[in-house]
């Protein structure tokens, strides 16, 4: 549900706000006072185009925001919405609700914000779209469209959905085994010579048999290698520095004094000394001495460990240039050419040219042509049997709207296989039972038109609720008792959902929950608009005014105050 908008530099509004309530709010106001322009920002709200057009002359940017509450929306829905927020990091505001924003630079660039959040445009209509639909002029000559005609039907029976999931699942498996099928048959000699470089590529590599990070491992072993004579040379030369000549593989002379005795030596001397600061000195000179001990342990294992093959470092160099063949053909390391060859691997398993794989795969496809023909009918038996239930019901809500003997059928007829079935539906009006029903496109006038989407919306969301509806003129070309009825049927839509209504007829204000009035000043060098919420005194004033511009008349007030009451009464019982 939307709870509130907020408007800055859009169109003729330099800065306004609105608080929105559950049920039916109209929005009324003379023409050119910019009442669509609070529609064009729940637009943008719902990720529509930027149009830099829009933004009022003088300014550098329009800003719309948008507070949106989910809590009356049905569990799927919910689950969908706070999904959508979570995976672009955001969160709903201490009152629970979601803040939604959009920019539009007076450059042509925008911005959108979900909950504080930066996100892409194609994000905020995604999130919005859970939450808000608009019914515009625009809106109207969508529903002319089939695709548009059929997601009403599929809409209109919501155990159509899963037939339609089972039905996508086959048919996604359908496509892809025939574009498989006809890329082997076409293109066989193709495949044949990619599946030969690829069966040389993973033998070549085999036959090196890297393994990940040899490559750094062998720069740093042949480094020690092609160093080894004098690492060996300075190793020796400390060890017999701290254990003495023979501990380092020499021999011993007479005046050869190893750095470890020589620091025993000075740590005994001390270490019965009176002095504590003697035998403090004698317990360092014991830590020095555990020190070196260490140092040669670790000095005698280096010199153990130093090759003393003279052949290693050829064997060590051929290995890395078998490497290098593989990392300059395949990837950069030893690592990416494993890599490389499980995908390869992986392609080459695929590709299988001989006639019994053919043959095989056609048997696939065949199979899945099967099952894909056996759920298109049973999709088709769905949605024929929600056609004449949707015909009917549309039907006895258009004579309810000052349209008493059109007759709305819905049909469902054979096409060829796609993503959403074998099915194109049309909608199809007629004035009187005794008329061929038509195309809504040749059939229905402005009108009309809008009063069959009208009784559609009624017919789809009235039983579902928690949605938030915008109708934009709906009441656009009509006028009288279909205006009464218009109003009605609102009312009665709003009962489970919120509904916001941009209208020019006395007849559906009347019979809304809260009036919003749109009111704009022209100055010498600018126009400008306001929103305010009216009282019902107020009500009473701009109803009057919308009477042929009867607000200067008691005879004006006097029936605007009727029709407001008589109105009201009537939602009251509708609300039960």
């Amino acid at each position: 549900m939307l709870t509130e908008i907020a408007i800055r530099n859009l169109g003729v509004i330099p800065s306004a706000s609105a608080e929105f309530s559950p049920g039916l709010t109209v929005l009324t106001g003379e023409t050119g006072a910019g009442k669509t322009m609070v529609v064009t920002g729940l637009r943008l709200l719902t990720g529509g185009r930027a149009d830099a057009s829009r933004v009022r002359s003088g300014s550098s940017e329009a800003v719309v925001e948008g507070a949106f509450a989910i809590d009356a929306l049905p569990d799927d829905a919910r689950l969908k919405v706070t999904a959508l927020a979570e995976e672009a990091g955001a969160a709903p505001d201490e009152n629970g609700e979601y803040v939604v924003a959009r920019s539009v630079k007076a450059t042509g660039r925008s911005r959108a914000h979900l909950a504080g959040r930066t996100v892409p445009a194609a994000t905020l209509g995604e999130f919005a779209s859970h939450l808000l639909t608009i019914h515009g002029q625009n809106d109207q000559l969508r529903l002319i469209s089939p695709d548009e005609q059929l997601a009403a039907l599929d809409r209109f029976d919501p155990a159509i959905a899963a037939v339609l999931e089972e039905y996508r699942e086959v048919y996604g498996q359908w496509r892809a085994a025939a574009r498989e099928l006809k890329e082997r048959t076409t293109k066989s000699q193709e495949l044949a010579q990619e599946a030969d470089r690829l069966q040389f590529a993973i033998d070549e590599i085999d036959a090196v048999a890297p393994e990940a990070g040899e490559d750094e491992e062998l720069v740093a072993t042949i480094n020690r290698l092609q160093d080894v004579d004098a690492l060996r040379e300075a190793a020796t030369a400390a060890l017999a520095a701290i254990d003495g000549a023979e501990a380092a593989g020499g021999y011993a002379s007479g005046d050869d004094q190893a750095a470890s005795a020589l620091v025993g030596q000075a740590s005994g001397a001390l270490a019965n000394a009176s002095d504590a600061a003697l035998k403090e000195l004698a317990d360092r000179l014991a830590e020095v001495s555990s020190v070196l001990g260490d140092v040669a342990v670790e000095l005698g294992s280096y010199l153990a460990d130093l090759p003393s093959d003279p052949d290693e470092l050829d064997r060590l160099l051929q290995r890395q240039q078998e490497l290098k063949a593989l990392t300059r053909k395949y990837a950069p390391d030893a690592a990416g050419v494993i890599a490389w060859r499980q995908k390869a691997a992986k392609r080459l398993s695929k590709i299988d040219t001989s006639e019994g794989a053919v043959e095989k795969l056609t048997a696939r496809v065949a199979e899945l042509e099967r099952e894909v023909a056996a759920r298109a009918k049973h999709l088709s038996a769905a949605r024929e049997a929600a056609a004449s239930q949707l015909g009917a019901a549309v039907t006895e809500e258009l004579h309810g709207l000052a349209m008493p003997k059109t007759q709305l059928t819905v049909t469902v007829e054979h096409a060829q296989y796609g993503p959403t079935g074998a099915d194109a539906v049309e909608i199809r009006l007629a004035s009187n039972a005794a008329m061929e029903p038509k195309p809504l496109a040749t059939s229905a006038s402005g009108g009309e038109l809008s009063r069959v989407m009208l009784a559609l919306e009624v017919i789809l969301s009235g039983s579902a609720g928690g949605a938030t509806l915008v109708f934009d003129e709906v009441d656009a070309g009509v006028g009288g008792r279909a205006a009464v009825e218009i109003g009605r049927r609102l009312a009665r839509l709003a009962t489970n959902n919120q509904v916001i209504v941009v209208t020019h007829l006395p007849q559906v204000a009347a019979y809304a929950d809260a009036h919003l009035h749109v009111s704009k000043h022209v100055g010498d060098e600018a126009v400008s608009s306001g929103v305010a919420q009216l009282a019902d005194e107020e009500r009473v004033e701009e109803l009057a005014r919308m009477m042929a511009g009867l607000d200067d008349s008691d005879t004006g007030r006097a029936h605007a105050a009727e029709l407001l009451q008589r109105a009201q009464g009537e939602v009251a019982v509708i609300r039960g």
